[in-house]
């Protein structure tokens, strides 16, 4: 059997902390160990392909894509409108970098959704429904893994943390829509739990609420620690200092951090937004707003059985996303789509 060439074009792994990359990362990793028997995987190689698959969304990659002959497949790790409270850019600049999102979508043959949801938006946005699938994400249990206590204690140590502290983590870039602002009230709430938050600034100073969230950033309240950019080769060690994953964002897709935690079996306390519902099955506490969110955050400190409960619901959602399970619905995507015609959307 001739392997079918794939070339997978990205950046996404240039800048740390962000999810894309994260999801880049994982998805090229599986596709070239566990199904190379199939595939012939190149990055960012200039020779022709069977297959191109975009990973972001870099005017060079779109124009890869209309030369190319073969087939074109691009993922969607954001819709047009969940760019607000992400970036800040002048109205008219906004505007046009939507149609481009729009435009450069179109211009695939498929797209690959990672929360089934979102596939009515876009086709709202003029995206016909054939050409988009749903695949999730996926995490290694090889990286991301529930570590002993001597190991958590020593990564508590390096970031002064008692170990008798109940720590609540966040993770994301630094941005309005994550909700970072939230994640403090609730801290200021709560001056007897420990608040981490993960990430930075990605994007710079064009962050949507720099200023604000830069402010904030420097001088937390006492019990919230900014930790910044942490390398993802380290982000495990950090998922098993936390107690609890709070992620009080307000727009997501599939947030890789949720899959990542979940591996160590750590409870989840989102906000309560229609995308969780059919990718984490409802085993996770939700809230729409601060005063539910710190009560929910007692309730886990305080009581163990509940604690015990939401602990063993995450461990069933990791065990849904296995690399058996994702890594089949890959291996039936590529291989039905090189044999079918071209669904491209006229230009």
């Amino acid at each position: 059997m001739k392997k079918i060439k794939i070339n997978m074009l990205s950046n996404a792994d240039k800048v740390d902390g962000q999810g894309v990359g994260s999801a880049y990362l994982e998805q090229v990793s599986l596709i070239q160990d566990e199904l190379s028997e199939y595939f012939d995987v190149t990055v960012n190689d200039s020779k022709p392909a069977d297959i191109i698959h975009c990973h972001t969304i870099l005017p060079e990659y779109l124009i890869k894509m209309k030369r190319n002959k073969g087939v074109n497949v691009a993922y969607v790790h954001f819709l047009p409108d969940t760019l607000d409270g992400s970036i800040r850019l002048p109205k008219s600049a906004f505007g046009i970098f939507k149609k481009y999102v729009t435009y450069f979508y179109n211009t695939a043959d498929y797209l690959i959704v990672v929360n089934p949801i979102f596939i009515d938006d876009l086709v709202r946005f003029g995206i016909h429904r054939e050409k988009i699938k749903y695949i999730p994400n996926y995490v290694s249990k090889d990286s991301f893994y529930k570590q002993t206590n001597d190991k958590i204690n020593e990564t508590k140590e390096k970031y002064g943390i008692r170990q008798d502290e109940f720590v609540i983590l966040g993770v994301g870039q630094v941005q309005t829509r994550k909700g970072v602002k939230d994640f403090i009230e609730v801290a200021l709430k709560n001056p007897h739990m420990t608040f981490v938050w993960a990430g930075g600034f990605s994007f710079g100073v064009i962050t949507d609420g720099y200023d604000e969230l830069k402010e904030l950033y420097e001088n937390p309240p006492s019990n919230v620690k900014f930790i910044g950019i942490v390398p993802r080769q380290e982000m495990n060690d950090i998922y098993n200092i936390a107690d609890v994953l709070f992620m009080p964002s307000y727009n997501e897709l599939f947030p890789m951090s949720i899959l990542e935690a979940i591996n160590s079996y750590k409870p989840l306390l989102l906000r309560d937004l229609k995308l969780y519902e059919d990718i984490l099955f409802k085993k996770y506490l939700y809230a729409n707003n601060n005063d539910d969110f710190s009560n929910q955050l007692n309730s886990l400190h305080n009581d163990p059985l509940l604690y015990q409960k939401y602990s063993r619901y995450s461990q069933e959602i990791s065990e849904y996303y296995t690399k058996d399970h994702v890594k089949k619905m890959w291996k039936e995507f590529y291989l039905d789509i090189i044999n079918k015609p071209k669904t491209r959307s006229k230009e």
